[in-house]
């Protein structure tokens, strides 16, 4: 319904670049993600342990200097935004969504601990993943199994995977329903 009172403009440029916009995101935190998965295999330098002597302002965390911080800073937001998404869109969660002007306090107070627990996960799911090597204020490099390489090295080659074949399946199965659509209405 949405869809159909939207302009034309929004319709035929808006949901286009936006669909774009979140496959390119998308396969950027892929590429890194496997180029994180390379640097495991090489170099035990990219563990995602915590930084000890290297203080703000006098290291690059990005090799691609003020580009590559500003596209950690989008893909992390683009984490986040997909696991709050991703959060309220499983099954298991879908109950705890608040609806607008009648959503109980037990369900408030959900959300706020479901928000909490994801945004204090995202730090270390950045470090994890090699997206940032930044530390923010905690220091989340202590935890014990950040050194341990299987646990991280089975974490970044499962969200590769995961997340290419979640990719592959959206795009595949939109390019096969317009090619249905498109051959299906000429007969």
């Amino acid at each position: 319904e949405l869809r159909h009172r939207a302009s034309p403009w929004q319709r035929n440029l808006g949901y286009p670049l936006a669909m774009l916009g979140l496959l390119a995101l998308t396969g950027i935190s892929v590429l890194i993600v496997c180029f994180h998965v390379l640097e495991l295999l090489l170099d035990d330098a990219a563990m995602p342990r915590g930084i000890q002597d290297a203080s703000l302002g006098q290291v690059s965390f990005s090799i691609f200097g003020s580009f590559g911080a500003a596209l950690q800073v989008v893909l992390i937001f683009y984490l986040m935004v997909s696991s709050v998404v991703g959060f309220y869109s499983s099954p298991l969660f879908t109950r705890l969504l608040p609806e607008r002007q009648d959503t109980p306090l037990t369900k408030i107070i959900g959300n706020c601990v479901s928000l909490l627990v994801l945004s204090s996960a995202l730090p270390v799911f950045s470090r994890t993943l090699g997206i940032t090597r930044f530390d923010l204020l905690g220091d989340f490099g202590r935890f014990n199994w950040l050194g341990n390489f299987y646990i991280i090295f089975l974490y970044n080659m499962g969200f590769a995977g995961l997340t290419t074949l979640c990719l592959v399946k959206r795009v595949s199965w939109a390019v096969q329903a317009e090619l249905i659509r498109a051959f299906g209405e000429g007969r």
